[in-house]
């Protein structure tokens, strides 16, 4: 595992974009895994600057996304597919077919999941998997506890991650309680992965995850057992590993 230290947000935010877009550059016609939430924004927004400058092209670029919530429309503000394209797709030239999420309306689980798990497949697999870290160590929506060995899978949501999602909801109530996720077999499948970490209140488990025993308990830290790793991360988010 290669570790690069940034010194904040936005460098971490620039290491990380400078290696995604050399995934593009070395291969155009690349698969790539993304990510939602706040901690990949910054790197967003970089590729996007880039783009604009010039210096990248997407037009032949893949993308499949981590997860989403079932029963969320791609409308509703609260999607990562809405999320995916405030943030990326619509800013840079991506054909909108090239970009794949799971279709959180699709009320069938086993079939969506089924779905989403040829379509992965049917690309090649992934060549670049962006992740974030939850506090507990969850990547994607796999939570602690869940075994190691699932493919695309449906989940119902911890208390904690509702809990935690609530602030962007109108009330508890519209909280998606299920989402579909790529399982932690599916995110180790892809060629390379890259995680990316900002904050002090992420150093307790980005030493635990990368530096602790591999556990479900922890589902972060079966990267450890992947060939291929680099994590980006401020000094914040650092301060807890020892030189």
């Amino acid at each position: 595992m290669r570790i690069y230290k940034a010194k904040d947000y936005a460098d971490m935010s620039r290491k990380a974009a400078n290696i995604v877009s050399a995934q593009v550059i070395m291969k155009p016609n690349c698969v790539l895994g993304l990510a939602t939430g706040s901690t990949p924004i910054g790197l967003y927004k970089q590729l996007v600057e880039w783009f604009r400058k010039g210096d990248l092209d997407f037009s032949e670029v893949m993308t499949v996304n981590l997860d989403e919530y079932k029963g969320l429309s791609r409308e509703n503000e609260q999607s990562y597919y809405y999320f995916m394209h405030q943030n990326l797709f619509d800013h840079v030239n991506i054909p909108v077919e090239n970009t794949h999420l799971p279709n959180g309306m699709e009320p069938d689980s086993e079939k969506e999941c089924r779905r989403y798990t040829e379509l992965i497949q049917s690309l090649g697999g992934v060549d670049l998997q962006l992740l974030g870290i939850g506090h507990n160590g969850h990547i994607g929506f796999n939570e602690p506890g869940e075994s190691f060995d699932k493919q695309v899978h449906c989940v119902n949501l911890t208390e904690s991650t509702i809990e935690a999602n609530k602030r962007f909801f109108a009330s508890a109530e519209d909280v998606p309680k299920q989402a579909y996720t790529m399982g932690i077999k599916t995110i180790m499948q892809a060629k390379k992965i890259l995680i990316v970490a900002s904050g002090e209140d992420k150093a307790e488990i980005v030493q635990k995850a990368f530096f602790g025993p591999i556990t479900p308990q922890v589902p972060a830290s079966v990267l450890q057992l992947h060939n291929d790793v680099t994590l980006v991360a401020d000094e914040a988010a650092l301060s807890k590993l020892s030189e």
